[in-house]
């Protein structure tokens, strides 16, 4: 491990923080004041390092900035760098996801938004193209909005395929492609709707957060809006894993990026009160892909404690321990450097987190 970097989006702002032995940590920001920052991508293909910010603000709109100097200094195209064409009639709402491609596609960069869309960057994040395929997938029309709108906040690549991609809409479902976005189909076998009359359709369901595992590329693991749910076939068909857990209902959720079996996710009430359960801070972990689960506790805050942790706002690193982070809505960032075992506070009294990122740098 030589230096972390953890990059916190907010409700008014991005803050970075950099750490050398992930106990002390120094934080900059807010960088981009009085925007709501979404999405974060951290690019480190070809040794250098790229960070990605999906900066929302209520007077000028949605933008993507970059910066090659680890946020000293950031650049904005001269023109909207993601933009729906003229033909669609649409505008942009938000930058929900700026994803990396492996480094098969080492210029290659997704953003999933808000209308749900995906769009693909050649230039390594300073300028997108829709990809038409799934915008004009028949069954997008019906797909509707979740309460937080209509967001494609997933995007998933295959580190042995650069063809292949999985994405994820709120509320649309799991959807696929095999041959660089020619073609998408919906791939939710086995996971509920459970407020739709088919408890079980094609597609059309809540889907929160899908992460991959990190030994495994053909598990993956799935927060619903009603469930916790494995594939084992990438995707092809759904498992119901939620036993053993307090509740099905969440957001965030993370795969350890080395070891097969190992994910994090936070539940929270499935009331319309979406706070963490028994009114206690605990991420829960699995080790065995999702047929158990145990508490995590240690470290964090033993009162009663209303933090929401929200879809992105959860995530691993991939130092050696590796470690995990979260940030809530009370604006606390908790990480732990020993993959879940211990936490401790590293940043209070800050916005709302919408996303934290976290990362080893060269």
């Amino acid at each position: 491990m030589s230096e972390l970097l953890v990059a916190v989006g907010t409700q008014k702002g991005l803050f970075l923080g950099r750490s050398a032995d992930r106990r002390t940590w120094e934080f900059t920001g807010p960088h981009f004041p009085m925007n709501a920052v979404y999405s974060v991508g951290i690019d480190r293909r070809g040794g250098r390092v790229r960070l990605l910010a999906g900066a929302d603000s209520s007077h000028w709109g949605p933008s993507v900035w970059w910066s090659d100097d680890l946020g000293a200094t950031w650049q904005e195209p001269a023109a909207p760098a993601v933009r729906f064409p003229a033909h669609t009639g649409t505008s942009l709402e938000r930058v929900w996801q700026l994803q990396p491609a492996g480094d098969e596609a080492p210029d290659t960069v997704y953003a999933g938004t808000q209308p749900a869309a995906l769009f693909r960057s050649d230039d390594r994040g300073e300028s997108f193209a829709l990809v038409e395929s799934l915008w004009n997938h028949p069954q997008r029309s019906e797909w509707n909005a979740g309460f937080g709108g209509q967001g494609l906040h997933t995007v998933l690549t295959d580190p042995r395929d650069a063809q292949a991609v999985t994405v994820a809409v709120s509320t649309g479902g799991v959807y696929r492609t095999k041959d660089a976005g020619g073609t998408w189909s919906p791939s939710n076998s086995g996971i509920r709707a459970e407020f739709l009359p088919d408890h079980f359709p094609e597609f059309g369901q809540c889907v929160h957060k899908v992460a991959r595992d990190g030994a495994d590329p053909d598990r993956l693991y799935l927060q619903n809006h009603g469930g916790v749910y494995r594939s084992d076939d990438n995707g092809t068909s759904w498992t119901d894993v939620g036993a053993g857990l307090p509740a099905v209902f969440g957001f965030g959720l993370a795969a350890h990026p080395r070891t097969g079996g190992t994910a994090y996710l936070f539940p929270l009430n499935a009331d319309f009160s979406r706070l963490p359960v028994g009114n206690r801070c605990r991420v829960f972990r699995t080790r065995d892909a999702g047929e158990t689960w145990q508490p995590l506790s240690a470290g964090l805050p033993d009162q009663p404690h209303f933090g929401v942790v929200l879809r992105d706002a959860l995530c691993t690193d991939d130092a050696d321990p590796v470690g995990v982070y979260f940030g809530n809505r009370n604006g606390e960032v908790f990480a732990s450097a020993d993959e879940g075992d211990t936490w401790s506070m590293v940043a209070s009294h800050l916005p709302d987190v919408l996303c934290v990122r976290a990362v080893d740098l060269p």
